[in-house]
């Protein structure tokens, strides 16, 4: 039975989170992007709170792609730092770490989070 490109990456990102837990001190980076649109939160799991969150609906710019995920990646950093969060710990949540999932991985670090 052939799986969907769906069901496929709910299963890399269900292995994925098996491995990766966010503390207080480090939280998880979770990442989730649409066709349009790309959305991260810092989530505490040990607690259940999102810490800060950032998403290209929040941009005035209507810049698309690459771009559109480096400026997201510097809005979660700025609103973490001011969360006095600096360390976190990155989820692809089970896309491949290239593109616009990478674009904001170096956003964030750009902003001053340490992975």
């Amino acid at each position: 039975m052939k799986r969907t490109k769906k069901e496929s990456r709910h299963r890399i990102h269900l292995r994925i989170r098996s491995k990766i837990k966010g503390t207080t001190e480090r939280p998880r980076l979770s990442v989730f992007r649409s066709n349009k649109s790309i959305y991260c939160q810092l989530i505490d799991d040990t607690k259940g709170l999102t810490v800060a969150a950032a998403s290209s609906h929040n941009l005035d710019s209507k810049s698309a792609g690459v771009e559109q995920a480096v400026a997201v990646g510097k809005l979660v950093a700025e609103r973490a730092l001011a969360a006095g969060v600096k360390n976190v710990v990155f989820d692809r949540g089970g896309y491949l770490y290239h593109g616009r999932v990478k674009a904001l991985a170096d956003g964030a670090r750009e902003g001053g989070l340490q992975f």
